[in-house]
């Protein structure tokens, strides 16, 4: 018996709705006899109905599932299947439920539940995979033991918690912690083990394994040395030590995110945890110490204590991520981490909350909660924990999060339970503070200013934009930090948090000699927009002088926003100001190279395109593309003494270190080589390319070759050397993409669906296509439409076989609205075509349905 098929119209849930399930699941075990397509899946399941329950209905969840047999105490049982899953009569008091389903793990290409990749069997069960294995209460509130066992022909068969038992054929696993569903996880397969130990605080020896395919034993040794340095930041930071014998991660090369932190098996994207110095850039060094890092923290934020429902999935994800920026901020450099996550948030979150995908960190509603995993969940998550910690103090703030653990531990909560530990730790009334929960779209904070004898005001003015179902929005707290500087450069006001809780309000600064220059919004104190009418020469008194590496940083990004918007607008020249506090910053050898190199970068061609929409123009994506390419090539020429020498200064030399110094001195370089390589025609370039001995230099170098079109030999090279890497080649589809001219990158696209490497069926050759191509600005939005029909037409395909890489790609489209006439015919038409496509999944037709709605 299969499950019926999907309703069309899919159903909508709401946070408003939610009971708890009536019945307690004691304990789970399951058994797994193995098969590529007829895999059976044993459950036996102790169950009793919950105190204060009246006649619950026994429904538990199941899809995709072929039902052999089931039983209730030993007594066979014929259930009803319902759509999405069963129910069944069961005793008023507590029993026992088996069943014996069949699941076709080989045939699954969503990539959710059981499904194998290249011959290994893997789970991904977050948010509704496991009732796609056996039926079970799939949700987060059900919390069971688990003891799994595993019979196969596979070499390493591999489960939650810890071993304790295995022979010919067959492997035993036990968590004696209990975890919803959604933190199930197995794998077997032919898998080689990169082993080591942690000692933790207590003196316990854990046992740890980075299992890999045969032949990426080489890529493990940084993840490990993540891991253990994950450890014992969460021992020392948040007093959280590991609680089971043994940590185990895999690496499996399709996968749908970039990890998952099932207890004790976390299961990772191969690009999240594989590296090495020949094959990895800095970034995806950086990139997985951080990953590494989120995955480990979710055994207390996230595991030990979970979300109640879905809806409190910012909850897990929103504090797991401050967690893990604030590890990455303590290995490398604190100010260029913060610096680099406010331009993600600006160039992922702050479109998403101003347009038709808008929600709030905690949502009212949804039809499919795997498109709720956005950046408003995870990286404005992260800004709200910021914020508070900011609001009570470092000291409030480990108070509250450790009577946060002791009190929730083992249970599943919601962001009330959250809130109320702070409040009971610190006293302070967070009811309103609550609305960055509640609340969608960015805030936008309007600064005005007086100086009357030696005080000096600021005023602030909130108010946010409607979004979806909020026309209205309450004012919300804001913590403002705000420096003073002199007429002199130097600080007459340290840094002062201000803490506004109205529409409007007031805060002034005594004695003063004379009128300060405000530093506003220091290490970017809240995810506002700041509206401030300033000028150009205070831009580059604070780039030059400010305290605050943010602030400075910020300075900096404005005069560039400032001249590329003048540029595209009135055909001007490139700033001449800006271009001489850039040159004199970058001959700066006292800075910080990471720091320089992140102001040498300018503001993304879509947050141009954003500014001039919010000033009310239609952005033309061929002009910003055009202003950039004149400025970059300006600037080269103003800096053409110079290069040779700050080339030379910012090559490191030396055996490959992904250490933080290191890593910024090569980010710099690179951003110099592309610099050179608009003068001397790609010839150093093309030197570092042969020279290059780590996959940073080498990268880079192509980049720059591409770039200038000379590189065709070397990428033919780079493709010869590579082509057995299927992390590398990814990198090699995006740049071909990347470094083409806006007229023909949807060609290039297109074209490289054709090659014999490109699947639909894995997630990262995908998004290294079909990412790339959306990440072009101007190519993907070329007059022609052709990004936009290249984009639809695979998506569609997509969708057939994995329905949530689909739906999150849809996002592509969702900043439409702010172009013009013709773009905005021609996007509908391509939105419209993917939502009249018959069979169309619950998942694409809701992100479809919302941004056609916007």
């Amino acid at each position: 018996m299969k499950d019926a098929a999907p309703e069309t119209a899919p159903e909508t849930f709401y946070l408003k709705d939610y009971t708890p399930f009536g019945f307690e699941v004691q304990s789970v075990e399951l058994t797994f006899r193995l098969a590529p397509k007829a895999t059976r899946v044993l459950s036996r399941i102790h169950f009793a109905p919950k105190p204060g329950a009246a006649n619950p209905e026994f429904f538990l969840h199941g899809e995709q599932l072929t039902l052999i047999s089931a039983a209730v105490d030993g007594a066979p049982v014929t259930p009803t299947l319902t759509e999405g899953g069963l129910t069944c009569d069961v005793p008023d008091r507590p029993f026992v439920w088996e069943a014996e389903v069949e699941i076709d793990p080989q045939g699954n290409t969503a990539l959710e539940g059981l499904y194998m990749s290249n011959g290994m069997y893997c789970t991904q069960c977050e948010a509704e995979g496991f009732r796609k294995i056996t039926y079970y209460p799939d949700r987060p509130d059900v919390m069971s033991t688990f003891r799994v066992r595993i019979e196969g022909d596979e070499p390493v068969k591999l489960s939650n918690g810890n071993p304790t038992a295995s022979g010919a054929g067959w492997a035993e696993w036990h968590d004696p912690w209990p975890k919803p569903a959604y933190l199930f996880a197995l794998v077997a397969g032919d898998l080689v083990n990169h082993p080591d130990s942690f000692t933790t605080m207590s003196g316990k020896e854990v046992e740890l394994n980075i299992w890999v395919r045969p032949g990426d034993e080489g890529k493990c040794a940084f993840g490990m040395e993540a891991l253990k340095k994950s450890m014992k930041w969460d021992e020392d930071v948040y007093g959280r030590e590991y609680d089971l014998d043994i940590f185990n991660i895999v690496a499996v090369d399709d996968f749908n995110m970039g990890a998952m932190e099932n207890k004790g098996l976390n299961i990772f994207n191969s690009s999240c945890v594989l590296a090495s110095p020949e094959t990895s850039t800095d970034a995806n060094f950086e990139r997985i110490e951080a990953i590494i890092a989120h995955e480990y923290f979710h055994n207390w934020t996230g595991n030990r204590i979970t979300c109640r429902d879905w809806f409190q999935l910012c909850l897990k994800e929103g504090l797991t991520v401050f967690r893990d920026a604030q590890f990455t901020a303590d290995m490398r450099s604190a100010p260029v981490k913060r610096i680099s996550d406010v331009i993600d948030l600006r160039a992922r979150q702050f479109p998403e909350d101003g347009g038709p995908l808008a929600h709030p960190v905690r949502p009212e509603q949804f039809q499919e909660i795997n498109n709720f995993y956005t950046a408003t969940i995870y990286e404005k998550g992260a800004e709200v924990i910021g914020m508070l910690k900011r609001l009570v103090g470092d000291e409030d703030y480990a108070k509250a999060v450790t009577l946060y653990f002791d009190r929730h531990d083992g249970q599943a909560c919601t962001i009330e339970d959250w809130l109320k530990v702070f409040e009971d730790a610190t006293g302070r009334d967070l009811s309103q503070f609550k609305r960055w929960y509640s609340q969608a779209g960015t805030p936008h904070l309007k600064v005005s200013e007086d100086y009357t004898d030696g005080t000096y005001t600021l005023t602030f003015e909130q108010s946010t934009p409607p979004t979806p179902g909020q026309p209205d929005k309450d004012p919300r707290v804001i913590p403002i930090a705000v420096g003073l500087l002199g007429p002199n450069g130097d600080e007459v006001c340290a840094t002062r948090v201000l803490e506004m809780t109205e529409a409007k309000q007031s805060f002034t600064f005594d004695g003063l000699a004379a009128k300060p220059v405000p530093s506003v919004l220091r290490e970017f104190s809240a995810p506002v927009i700041l509206e401030r009418d300033t000028s150009n020469a205070e831009r580059a008194f604070l780039l030059a002088h400010d305290t605050d590496p943010f602030n400075r940083w910020e300075a900096g990004n404005a005069l560039a926003r400032e001249a590329r918007v003048a540029m595209v607008l009135e055909g001007a020249a490139p700033d001449a100001d800006y271009l001489d506090a850039l040159q004199k910053l970058l001959r700066d050898d006292s800075q910080d190279p990471a720091f320089r190199a992140l102001v040498l970068s300018p503001p993304s061609q879509s947050d141009i395109a954003q500014t001039l929409f919010e000033r009310g123009h239609a952005p033309d994506p061929q002009k910003i593309f055009d202003a950039a390419e004149t400025f970059a090539q300006t600037l080269a020429q103003q800096l053409a003494d110079s290069l040779p020498r700050l080339y030379a200064d910012t090559t490191v030399s030396g055996a490959y270190s992904p250490d933080a110094i290191s890593c910024g001195k090569r980010d710099l370089n690179g951003r110099i080589l592309s610099l050179l390589t608009r003068l001397d025609g790609g010839q150093q370039a093309a030197r570092q390319y042969e020279d290059a001995d780590n996959m940073t230099q080498q990268y880079a170098a192509l980049a720059c070759l591409l770039k200038a079109e000379k590189g065709d030999a070397q990428s033919q090279a780079f493709f010869d050397q590579w082509k057995g890497d299927r992390l590398v080649m990814d990198k090699w589809f995006a740049l071909q993409i990347a470094s083409a001219a806006p007229e023909t990158a949807a060609s290039v696209a297109r074209d490289l669906t054709q090659h014999d490497l490109f699947t639909l069926k894995n997630p990262n050759r995908f998004r290294a296509v079909m990412g790339a191509l959306a990440g072009h600005h101007a190519g993907f939005h070329h007059a022609s439409g052709a990004g936009y029909r290249l984009l639809a037409e695979n998506l569609i395909a997509l969708d057939k076989l994995n329905p949530q890489t689909t739906a999150r790609m849809c996002a592509a489209f969702q900043t439409w609205k702010r172009y013009d006439a013709d773009r905005q015919a021609l996007i509908r038409t391509e939105l419209e075509r993917i939502a009249g496509t018959e069979g169309l999944s619950r998942d694409t037709t809701e992100m479809v349905t919302r941004i056609l709605d916007a």
